[in-house]
């Protein structure tokens, strides 16, 4: 594929105007829910064949919150896509202000493996929405799904609006030396930073959705068992490759027998007594993140699990207790099933350790005691998180979701992501029937004193 005259056509498509029309963008959704719903067999297989998800967990986590996404995006665009009007100050008076969102052009959206249908899908919505071209570039990771989404994407869109490059690095950086109005990325930290750097050539305007290090603090007061079980489910959710899956456990030392007690009971009850032997247990993507997990596992550590299946690529869910901050466990995102434990004896502790490190993608709390709930709430920075809950924060398309530092930079979902492929126009609209003379010169006493008494 000719990556540089696929841009140049849709940007010469773009110039038409007829990305613009409400219609146009609706009727691109609902040509897209159309084929997804037409393809959904086909993404399960491909979820299957990628990352062995089962139909169940590849309904929620990847076709169900696409759909769902759709149908939010597509009953309040209209109401988006309007001028929102402002107040005029009296010195321009008379004249009226507004804002205009107005979509940036052509944009590429750069997704990740491990949920490669729904973060592929989720900022096409965005920016389809918002009125841009776009190109997608799936991972190669992941290339049953990237065929499905390819499949797909053609049957909604003529290649002008909307086009699907595959391949790895090379297309990679083909891609990125190309002069783009918007680029978005999700994956890694290290790849983001190349990301920004090939977009500040063009001045181009970047959201970085990359990940960290996420803590799950538990402290005495919080409901144990209800605590582990949830615990577990974010945790094990996609076998720990999950962007905000929680990377740690941060838990008063006070409790953390009882704790660490309940999590194994809950991994026996929702996976099995070994999970490797469970059908519906996802794999590591490839063989290389498979021998990094397992790299990870310090046998010493091992109060639960630590085994692995080179031929499945399946990691049984594992804890390692105790860990220190020094163990190599704690250098890098996990991105798997591996559960380090780390206690504190005072909850001040557990929010100096979180706050003296990079700025995590979500943080979670297990606590009943409200002063702590606000204490970590206000002092403790993270690109968002729960309390008394795991993952299901970004499971809505009534809030952003981004990082903020390490993780990343801007947010979608719902409105969050139409004004993220969006720029916002501020238009002041003049009256020609009266011009008030004050902001003329010469600039006499009088309109001095005018000039004060409007601007103060």
């Amino acid at each position: 594929m000719d990556i540089q005259a696929l841009v140049t056509a849709q940007r010469a498509y773009f110039k038409t105007g007829a990305t613009l029309p409400l219609s146009a963008r609706r009727g691109a959704l609902q040509r897209l829910r159309a084929a997804m719903k037409a393809h959904e067999t086909d993404i399960t297989a491909a979820l299957k064949a990628d990352l062995n998800k089962s139909p169940a967990e590849s309904y929620m986590c990847e076709v169900g919150l696409t759909l769902s996404e759709l149908t939010f995006v597509e009953r309040r665009l209209a109401r988006w896509m309007r001028d929102r009007p402002h107040l005029t100050p009296l010195a321009q008076f008379p004249a009226r202000s507004f804002t205009v969102s107005e979509p940036y052009g052509v944009v590429l959206i750069m997704s990740p493996w491990n949920y490669p249908f729904l973060l592929t899908m989720e900022p096409l919505i965005g920016a389809v929405a918002a009125g841009n071209c776009c190109v997608v570039k799936p991972s190669a990771d992941s290339p049953a799904v990237s065929a499905v989404i390819r499949t797909i994407l053609a049957e909604c869109f003529p290649p002008e609006l909307v086009a699907v490059v595959e391949g790895g690095r090379a297309e990679n950086q083909a891609l990125l030396d190309q002069r783009f109005d918007y680029i978005f990325f999700t994956g890694g930290a290290a790849v983001g930073r190349e990301v920004m750097a090939k977009a500040a050539v063009h001045l181009t305007p970047v959201t970085l959705e990359l990940g960290g290090k996420s803590p799950c603090i538990v402290d005495k007061t919080a409901r144990l068992e209800l605590a582990a079980k949830r615990l577990v489910f974010g945790k094990l959710l996609n076998c720990g490759q999950t962007c905000v899956a929680p990377d740690y456990l941060l838990i008063d030392r006070r409790v953390k027998d009882r704790f660490l007690a309940y999590v194994k009971r809950w991994i026996t009850v929702l996976y099995g007594s070994d999970p490797l032997d469970n059908k519906g247990y996802v794999r590591m993507v490839n063989r290389k993140h498979f021998d990094r997990v397992m790299g990870l596992i310090n046998p010493a550590q091992v109060v639960f699990g630590g085994q692995g299946d080179p031929a499945a690529l399946a990691i049984q869910p594992t804890i390692l207790d105790p860990v220190s901050p020094e163990d190599a466990v704690m250098q890098e995102e996990i991105f798997g099933p591996v559960l380090p434990v780390l206690t504190f004896d005072a909850v001040q502790e557990a929010l100096d350790f979180v706050n003296a490190r990079p700025r995590p993608l979500a943080l979670y709390l297990f606590s009943q005691d409200r002063e702590v709930q606000e204490q970590f709430l206000r002092r403790a920075s993270s690109g968002g998180g729960c309390i008394n809950d795991t993952i299901i924060h970004l499971a809505t398309s009534r809030m952003g979701f981004g990082g903020v530092g390490d993780s990343g930079m801007g947010s979608y979902h719902g409105k969050a992501s139409f004004d993220a492929f969006s720029h916002r126009k501020s238009i002041v609209k003049k009256s020609t029937l009266v011009d008030l003379p004050v902001r003329y010169p010469p600039y006499t006493r009088t309109k001095a004193r005018l000039l004060r008494l409007f601007l103060r």
